[in-house]
């Protein structure tokens, strides 16, 4: 973790700042973030100083609305209070005739439960509120790693949990109200998930006691960056607070081991048995072992596996990183309506790649794979880089190989109308 001012100084205007998803969540340049914040130290953003303002991603009539006329369910909402989750059977009731759920979030008793003093947690809305699945599609693009999106809604002077750090980054948007935000520096650094902080809740309670690191009364337009592993609690002030938290799930160098390792065991040298005899987990006789496990390991890494690891992690992204939505009827539309002049463009998000055989080229993405004739790579190819395509100028293929082509990937909404 890095020693310099975990605040900043003085920040650029707005108009300084490239318009992107993560501009709105720092307001300097994404250069400066990434040497001197990202996955270093804290970070806060006054909007005093950037000119931000996230109601348009999220305000009380959005929440009114996902709330009342969107049919939520858990887990897409909880309730807690005074660092306790109120059980799902509270603020939940069956969803009527022809629904045939038991657990759609009754608005009557959400509404009680925020009056008591509960807050509120909207999970997930990258997945179901359209600005945040916008913004949260952009933010993971720029990011390169996986985000969520989820809301709190806290009543005055309430708290909705108690000191404890997380094993992802978050990005803090306060979209209303006021929220004292403590934070104190971590008791482990750099968690990975399953490492949360109930299994060090010791010294966790011990550290929360300290002095903090920040104590900041978060406004309006104000965003906090606060890397895994950073303690921190939070209290409502005045006013019903409404913040954003926009979770980043970092992909890891661990992470890379284990994919490493998953290749691994097509190699013999790596499968094969310890010696026989003997008490295999004596430490004089395993330093050997472990001496030839970590050069066959190493040899074996070395050995050109980096498109294979590439491969695994596009894999694990895919599933993790939600693509732009599509529209399954005007994608029908377009089929309908195909000609070689169409424009399309890839879909945002997606993160496809090319498998190569010996008679044929592969489409991958997400669980989507499309096979075509070898002949198609340049097509595909020139589909991959992002730039807009028509079969007309697709290179290589015929007229109604072309034609074919476009219609396979629209199909498997790989491409999407150029709107």
């Amino acid at each position: 973790m890095g020693g310099a001012d975990p605040v900043g100084a003085a920040l650029p205007s707005s108009d300084a700042v490239a318009a992107s998803a993560l501009a709105r969540c720092i307001g300097m340049p994404v250069e400066r973030f990434a040497a001197e914040y990202w996955s270093r130290q804290p970070l806060l953003t006054p909007a005093a100083e950037s000119g931000a303002d996230y109601t348009d991603l999220l305000d009380t009539a959005a929440i009114d609305e996902l709330l009342s006329r969107r049919g939520l369910r858990t887990p897409f909402l909880r309730l807690a209070k005074q660092g306790k989750v109120i059980p799902a059977r509270e603020f939940t009731r069956s969803g009527g005739l022809g629904a045939g759920v038991a657990d759609q979030v009754a608005d009557d008793k959400v509404l009680g439960l925020i009056a008591d003093g509960a807050t509120l947690v909207l999970q997930g809305l990258h997945r179901n509120w359209p600005p945040l699945v916008r913004f949260g599609s952009r933010l993971a693009a720029e990011l390169g790693h996986p985000v969520q999106i989820n809301s709190y809604l806290t009543p005055p002077q309430n708290q909705g949990f108690a000191p404890h750090y997380d094993t992802h980054d978050v990005f803090v948007l306060q979209v209303a109200g006021r929220k004292r935000w403590v934070v104190h520096r971590p008791v482990f650094a750099d968690p990975l998930p399953g490492q949360d902080w109930e299994q060090h809740r010791a010294a966790v309670t011990a550290r929360a006691a300290e002095p903090p690191l920040l104590d900041l009364l978060l406004q309006p337009g104000d965003a906090l960056y606060l890397p895994r592993g950073y303690l921190h609690s939070a209290v409502a002030q005045g006013d019903t607070s409404i913040h954003l938290t926009v979770g980043v799930h970092p992909v890891t160098r661990y992470a890379l081991l284990k994919h490493l390792l998953a290749e691994a065991a097509g190699e013999p040298e790596l499968r094969a048995s310890l010696p026989l005899g003997g008490d295999l987990a004596e430490e004089a006789r395993l330093a050997g072992q472990v001496h030839e496990t970590v050069r066959a390991f190493t040899a074996f890494a070395e050995s050109g596996r980096v498109p294979q690891v590439a491969g695994r992690l596009a894999d694990e992204l895919a599933g993790s990183t939600r693509p732009e939505p599509i529209e399954p009827m005007a994608q029908l539309a377009a089929l309908a309506g195909l000609t070689p002049a169409a424009r399309f463009r890839l879909r945002p998000g997606l993160r496809p790649r090319l498998e190569r055989r010996p008679d044929a080229v592969r489409v991958l993405a997400v669980d989507t794979g499309v096979s075509l004739p070898a002949a198609a790579e340049p097509a595909l190819k020139l589909v991959l880089s992002g730039e807009p395509v028509s079969a007309e100028t697709l290179p290589g293929l015929d007229a109604a190989a072309a034609l074919d082509l476009v219609r396979r990937l629209l199909t498997a909404a790989v491409l999407v109308p150029d709107a």
